[in-house]
């Protein structure tokens, strides 16, 4: 039975509403949708003949802010998932306390099937159908799966061109030559290892003698499987959809990227004492530190019982549903959760937005520094109070970012 990302992003909060003993009208107001457009995007294709996609943009809650979120085209994103993502990036924005809200977009098609010339049709038809829906102070795009900064720079043409004027803040993570920010592009997972280092330290445990496996090797897998494979730890295993890769000996992940960038296919790979595996059974590979960085629901009480690590650190958004949750926290494991461990991409994605409107720039060692200080304290709070309360790091995460957002909701009202 295919899991309903959007019930399990409710269930969670619900989870933390009991644990914190929020009012049931603040754990209602924070479950709902503020509003969720479906638009249909046709576009004329290479050979002439019509094909009609449907995109959508979600705004969860602006009640602290803007809505943040990226923009995903995938041949199967629907409704219910954008409506999860765009909660994610709600807790997301909190948890750092920016001030933002979450709001999250998409399109299902698979983007693989098209040429460059139909997804920039795509991608500035989809722009010119939710045009109301976005902007600088209203909500501000982004990329994710299977978008980049060119799909981020038709965006903003359509935007400032139906504007009259340029305004490069209407999306983040564009190119550098047209308001982008230096150090984006690396932001999720260099917060990632900020946050893992963090908890390392404060567990004792020497994370360049670790050994880590990694699902997805995409933006966010590559990036973090790099940083991780630069300090030191042995890369046991790194999968993408089609399968991945694994040795006991360790593997050379520069290869690796080299080998991705020229179009293979990860389990094409053949290195030194590799061998190719499943996603299914990398979840089973012994090891020190798990990364499910592909995308939702990846680990379920199906496979839970099979995972044999100290800590999981989740670069995808959603990659473990409440049940498995309940079954990691049973065998001890650490669950470093995707609203903390993933928010170094929001929180770079707010530096270029702040960076934008006021139309000055920072150097790379200021964005470092900058979100090396937020995620840092942000996971501090995180900590403390999983100690405090003698809880699982998810739930301390949840219980800091919903109380913000109820607080605000409590202290601006209800309208009328």
């Amino acid at each position: 039975m295919e899991i309903n990302p959007f019930e399990v992003a409710k269930k969670q909060v619900n989870i933390v509403a009991k644990e914190m003993n929020l009012d049931p009208n603040l754990t209602e107001a924070v479950k709902r949708i503020e509003r969720a457009l479906i638009v249909t995007v046709p576009i004329i294709m290479d050979d002439g003949t019509l094909k009609i996609y449907e995109g959508y943009r979600v705004h969860h809650n602006t009640v602290r802010g803007p809505g943040k979120g990226g923009v995903r085209y995938a041949p199967d994103v629907n409704l219910d998932e954008v409506r999860a993502l765009a909660m994610w990036m709600t807790w997301k924005t909190a948890i750092l306390n920016l001030p933002l809200g979450g709001a999250k977009g998409g399109i299902c098609v698979d983007p693989k099937q098209l040429s460059n010339k139909e997804l920039e049709k795509l991608t500035r038809r989809y722009t010119s159908e939710i045009i109301n829906f976005i902007g600088p102070d209203i909500d501000i795009p982004a990329p994710d799966m299977n978008t980049n900064s060119q799909t981020m720079a038709w965006m903003m043409d359509v935007y400032s061109m139906q504007k009259g004027r340029t305004i490069s803040g209407v999306v983040t993570g564009k190119p550098i030559e047209i308001g982008g920010s230096v150090g984006r592009q690396g932001a999720t997972g260099t917060g990632m290892f900020y946050v893992l280092n963090a908890l390392c330290e404060k567990l004792n445990y020497n994370l360049k003698s670790m050994s880590v496996v990694i699902q997805g090797f995409g933006k966010v897998g590559s990036k973090i499987s790099k940083k991780l494979y630069d300090f030191g730890c042995k890369i046991l295993a790194i999968s993408e959809l089609e399968g991945g890769i694994y040795s006991e000996e360790g593997l050379n992940v520069n290869d690796i990227v080299e080998w991705n960038l020229q179009g293979n296919l990860l389990n094409d790979f053949k290195g030194s004492g590799t061998k190719s595996i499943t996603n299914e059974e990398l979840f089973k590979i012994k090891c020190d530190v798990l990364v499910p960085a592909a995308t939702q629901n990846q680990i379920t009480r199906n496979n839970a019982e099979n995972i044999d690590c100290k800590i999981i650190l989740e670069g995808a958004n959603g990659p473990t549903t409440p049940k498995a949750d309940k079954i990691l926290n049973e065998k001890g494991i650490i669950v470093i959760p995707d609203i903390l461990a993933n928010s170094g991409g929001v929180c770079v994605s707010y530096f270029e937005y702040l960076q934008d409107i006021h139309a000055y720039f920072w150097k790379l060692e200021r964005i470092n520094k900058e979100l090396k200080r937020i995620i840092l304290e942000a996971f501090e709070n995180v900590y403390n109070v999983s100690k405090e309360r003698n809880i699982s790091l998810r739930t301390a995460a949840y219980i800091i970012s919903v109380s913000r957002v109820a607080k605000a909701i409590e202290l601006r009202g209800i309208f009328p």
